[in-house]
């Protein structure tokens, strides 16, 4: 017998053997795409720390939802881009029937009935401070209130067509309350996407620019509410309760520097799961690839196979758009 007789190598040998073993496979239908929403008309503007990634007014933001519609990619997330001059201590904005969010969703569902929309539920786009909910004389976040508004921000979206909401503030309790008002008012089958485990991390800096949300929040920090990068034991706590509040699916950000909290929140739960590639991430590999450094789509790909690896049902990605391109090609 020759040695070694195990051999791994067999099977990676050619293509069709490698497909026929492969264990985890990225498709179109696991992308959401975010999408950032600006007022006025005919306005495409460019995120300067974001390649590729724009600002849409409502009736350019119909034209990209179609391109996303032709690439298989199921639904994206809208978040908002709000004016300084209409940013307030309360946010109040946030809950306006005629807003900006409200209009675009209602615009999308009008044309694109089929197209999964899901909306971002916050108030840092609207506060003139930054911060994701309401302010004591001291400056903390006021968790019982800010839920309060954060509820009814929900029906405002849902009213407007929204198929998911997506709380992204990490208030305690916000599920549960945003649960009973959606239970309360007729819409038991609409879907909560929670940020079951949303960190106080460094690489939301983009984001932060796209949104505006950058120079209103300064040098203020979101550790009183946002998780701390160490913690993984909290992140189990916080999934269990998102879960008891009537949470559908659990999301986890950023990605890549927390394969290990969304590995460990699959295993133990088996819910459903998202992850959130978020903005900082999409622009590292982006200005890599912008320096020569990598290779832009193998590394894209790579990173993205990795959130399926670590058990991610849903992806949320600034890349979407591309990856759908790169799979429907290549397949």
């Amino acid at each position: 017998m020759s040695y070694p007789h195990i051999r791994m190598r067999r099977l990676r040998a050619k293509a069709f053997t490698r497909k026929l073993v492969q264990e985890h496979r990225l498709a179109v239908a696991d992308l959401i795409c975010p999408l950032f929403v600006i007022p006025g008309k005919k306005q495409k503007i460019a995120v300067s720390s974001m390649p590729g990634v724009y600002r849409f007014s409502i009736d350019a933001l119909l034209y990209e939802i179609e391109a996303l519609v032709r690439l298989g990619i199921p639904a994206a997330v809208l978040f908002p881009v709000i004016p300084p001059e209409c940013k307030s201590p309360d946010g109040h904005a946030a809950v306006q029937s005629d807003g900006l969010v409200p209009q675009a969703v209602a615009a999308i569902k009008q044309r694109f009935p089929e197209f999964g929309v899901i909306t971002d539920v916050a108030l840092d786009p609207y506060t003139d401070h930054g911060q994701d909910g309401l302010l004591n004389a001291a400056g903390y976040v006021r968790n019982d209130q800010t839920i309060q508004l954060l509820a009814q921000q929900a029906l405002v979206h849902v009213a407007a067509g929204a198929d998911m909401v997506a709380p992204s503030d990490m208030m305690d309790g916000r599920i549960g309350m945003i649960r009973s008002a959606l239970e309360q008012h007729g819409y038991t089958e609409t879907p909560i996407l929670a940020y079951t485990a949303k960190y106080a991390s460094a690489f939301y800096g983009p984001f932060r620019d796209a949104v505006g949300s950058r120079q209103a929040l300064g040098k203020a920090d979101k550790l009183s509410y946002q998780m701390h990068p160490s913690q993984t034991n909290e992140a189990l706590h916080e999934a269990e309760l998102d879960i008891a509040e009537g949470a559908d699916i659990l999301l986890v950000k950023p990605g890549l520097p927390y394969l290990d909290v969304l590995y460990r929140i699959k295993t133990q739960f088996a819910k459903p799961v998202a992850v959130y590639q978020v903005s900082g991430e999409y622009a590292m590999l982006q200005a890599a690839a912008q320096n020569q450094w990598l290779e832009l789509e193998p590394c894209m790909i790579e990173s993205l196979l990795a959130f399926k690896r670590a058990g991610a049902d849903v992806i949320l990605t600034y890349f979407a758009k591309q990856a759908a391109q790169w799979l429907v090609s290549t397949t």
